[in-house]
């Protein structure tokens, strides 16, 4: 008898143990596809004939228009109806970024998508360039969009065009757009050689403004109004001068970028804020990005950019005595100021890149009292995926579309609006309200969309009204479609 207890106790031991594998286990391949979905729902434009997103149709068709120029297409940054320039440039180096890295796990049909909503971006930050000595930085008026809950497709807010012209500032914004067009030329150089050609001219061009007129584009009294605060460059404009020439020297392999990274990185701080990553701060992607040479043996004399990375890294890790990171009780990276998504996602991209740099080089990474290896970063980006994607104290999915339980109400007009083809009357500005007022969920599922997150307590409400938790951006979900790519070829790595 005694014996049959053993043995019963046994199996219900391995049950529960199986149970919990089965629970925390993630399709990360419906994951990855989901992700690069959401993007065919930012689209302004012209929308193609093989649109996935039905509930969208044609927006901001006239953009441009006060410059006689055309400044159609490109992306909605998050639930409002503005195409701001320098998220979307970061949004495009990161999915360029993660098709370097990542796009060889990705299945084919997913990398030939990923790359359509790289060009989707690149085709419209190739227009903001296009003038000699300007580069255009946004459309749409912030201040009347917020004012207003109306589709993309409705919108009689203003449409107007902020625009910076030499000698006035733009290094923030051209030194991202420099980064997006050398990392997607990288991306398109197998598949569309004469369009990474084009590509990477530009990427220089944008660079060259970004250099001989330093400064922030916010400062620019003429837009400051309509760029702050929304995305008011706070962080400085030099990490984007760095990373710019970081990018243009990984894909044109031309020595005089590599000595720009290496003469001025001192002056233009190379060695600040090196535990941040976001559209608005670069230092800790620069320092990982440029570390791939240093970690291959070739360039000792970037040896300053690693010494950051590997700091960087140490902070991350739990065990480590230099950690500093700040997580959830549910063990998410929380970082203050709303859109926690971002900091995950970002984050968790450059620990799995770095640990490809570490093994295939076969190194570990000293962190004082211990050393780390690359699964042990993977592992890290690893716990912040599952937590998104439903393994936390929440049980939900902060990915829309994802599981059985997702959010349900989002702040996006486009997805709590009827679809102009199912609703095609006008819905004026204000008379959107009783759909954002509304405890309904929203009338279109925008699949694949990453939320803003829960607060530091792992809470969240579901709640519209409330964006810095359920606002989705561009930027959140960007890297976080190479880190979905990783684990979908190595759901098993440890």
């Amino acid at each position: 008898m005694k014996n049959l207890c053993c043995f019963l106790l046994l199996l219900l031991l391995l049950f529960l143990q199986l149970s919990l594998l089965q629970s925390s286990s993630h399709d990360y391949n419906d994951a990855l596809s989901k992700a690069i979905q959401f993007f065919e729902g930012q689209r302004s434009g012209f929308l193609p004939n093989d649109q996935r997103v039905n509930w969208r149709a044609n927006s901001g068709l006239s953009d441009g228009w006060m410059y006689n120029t055309d400044l159609t297409g490109g992306y909605y940054d998050a639930g409002d109806n503005v195409k701001f320039g320098f998220p979307m440039a970061f949004t495009t180096t990161m999915l360029a970024w993660s098709v370097i890295e990542f796009g060889d796990s990705m299945p084919s049909s997913e990398r030939r998508n990923a790359l359509v909503a790289i060009r989707w971006a690149t085709d419209y930050l190739l227009k903001t360039v296009s003038q000699p000595n300007r580069i255009f930085v946004q459309v749409g008026d912030p201040n009347a969009d917020h004012s207003c809950w109306e589709r993309p497709e409705d919108m009689d807010t203003p449409r107007t065009v902020y625009a910076v012209d030499a000698p006035n500032p733009a290094s923030d914004v051209a030194g991202e757009t420099a980064a997006a067009f050398a990392a997607s030329s990288m991306a398109f150089r197998s598949s569309d050689p004469g369009y990474s050609d084009t590509l990477l001219r530009s990427a220089i061009k944008a660079f060259q403004l970004a250099d001989t007129y330093r400064g922030a584009y916010s400062d620019n009294t003429n837009i400051r109004d309509g760029v702050c605060p929304f995305y008011c460059d706070f962080d400085g404009y030099q990490d984007e001068l760095l990373w710019g020439a970081a990018w243009l020297r990984r894909a044109s392999q031309d020595g005089s970028y590599l000595s720009y990274i290496e003469n001025n990185g001192k002056t233009l701080g190379a060695d600040d804020n090196i535990n941040e990553f976001g559209w608005d701060n670069k230092h800790a992607g620069l320092n990982v990005l440029v570390s791939k040479e240093v970690l291959e043996g070739n360039m000792y004399s970037l040896e300053s950019y690693k010494a950051s990375a590997d700091s960087f890294m140490c902070t991350l890790v739990p065990e480590s005595s230099s950690s500093h990171i700040e997580y959830t009780p549910g063990g998410l990276i929380y970082k203050p100021g709303g859109s926690n998504l971002q900091h995950s996602t970002t984050i968790s991209f450059l620990l799995l890149v770095y640990a490809n740099y570490l093994g295939k080089t076969s190194q570990s990474l000293n962190c004082g009292n211990l050393m780390v290896g690359p699964n042990s970063l993977r592992q890290q980006a690893k716990k912040q995926v599952d937590y998104i994607l439903g393994d936390n104290p929440m049980g939900l999915s902060y990915m829309v579309g994802y599981s059985d339980h997702y959010p349900q109400r989002i702040h996006h007009r486009g997805s709590s609006l009827p679809s102009i083809k199912d609703h095609a009357q006008f819905i004026a500005c204000k008379e959107g309200s009783i759909y954002f007022n509304s405890t309904n969920p929203n009338s279109n599922v925008h699949v694949g969309a990453l939320v803003g997150g829960p607060g530091e307590d792992d809470k969240y409400e579901d709640d519209r009204a409330d964006f810095r938790k359920s606002e989705p951006t561009t930027y959140i979900n960007a890297p976080f479609v190479g880190v979905l790519a990783y684990f979908a070829a190595n759901p098993n790595f440890s």
